[in-house]
């Protein structure tokens, strides 16, 4: 299989195929998700959650996208490679996040970038497009608009849902070539997916987006000790978590009983 690029997104999309887009933020889970076809590969900037274990995005930095999405693109032979604006690195000015988009594209090689945001961020978009750079947007739940919404379904009442349906009919009308859906009513999903010319991908938003998103610790029930949320949006296919727990248990009890290594793990 070649490398995929918009061209490709775009014609699965044009098919009726739907897209399928998976977080990942080191070499390995790339590598394992880009082997079994994995359209895109999101390098998040939840990555402030799921491997930092802060309780938000917000302290995410540039250079700390630039170091987890570099080892994703070495993965990914097929996969298109998209990484999160983090917060404040696109909100100041379109100049200034033209080049951090930059920065993300020329060291850690993505092939596209996504940001938050709608009509507030429809010049800023344009700007980075018109510069040759892909972007994905993203509308309904902003993670980095945390302290101001709060981790809420959006899009429940009439004022808030034209309010969504503008701001994806601006990140079109700006040049995006997808658009992320969070947390939003699927009835209000389907509409804006009706709308849009481009692919929506949806996370938490129903089953009538051009395709879905997770998180890849969501997906394989990789959790860190003492949690048990679990947002009703995610499926989980797996439970890593407990197997992770069982086979270092049993590497601990190997290693105080002398069991391990024995004569075949020896040289």
């Amino acid at each position: 299989m070649a490398k995929k690029y918009v061209p490709d997104i775009v014609r699965k999309y044009e098919k009726g195929s739907k897209l399928t887009m998976l977080t990942a933020y080191d070499f390995t889970f790339a590598s394992l998700f880009d082997s079994v076809g994995i359209d895109i590969l999101l390098v998040g900037d939840s990555l402030g959650n799921v491997v930092q274990g802060r309780d938000t995005t917000l302290g995410v930095t540039t250079e700390e996208m630039v170091y987890h999405a570099e080892q994703v693109v070495r993965a990914a032979k097929t996969s298109m490679v998209i990484a999160d604006m983090p917060f404040m690195s696109f909100q100041v000015n379109s100049e200034s996040a033209l080049a951090e988009a930059g920065v993300l594209v020329k060291k850690a090689g993505v092939g596209g970038v996504k940001l938050e945001g709608g009509v507030g961020m429809e010049s800023t978009i344009t700007k980075i497009v018109d510069a040759g750079i892909p972007v994905m947007g993203h509308v309904g739940l902003l993670p980095q608009s945390v302290n101001q919404m709060g981790f809420r379904v959006q899009g429940k009442e009439a004022k808030s849902e034209k309010r969504i349906l503008d701001d994806a009919l601006s990140v079109q009308k700006a040049g995006a070539f997808a658009i992320v859906l969070e947390g939003l009513p699927a009835k209000l999903a389907k509409k804006i997916t009706a709308k849009l010319s481009i692919p929506t991908i949806g996370i938490g938003a129903g089953v009538d987006c051009s395709g879905q998103v997770l998180v890849m610790h969501d997906l394989l029930g990789l959790k860190a000790a003492g949690d048990d949320f679990s947002p009703k949006f995610v499926k989980q296919y797996v439970d890593l978590g407990a197997l992770v727990k069982k086979a270092v248990t049993s590497y601990i009890e190997e290693v105080e009983k002398g069991k391990f290594p024995d004569k075949s793990q020896s040289y």
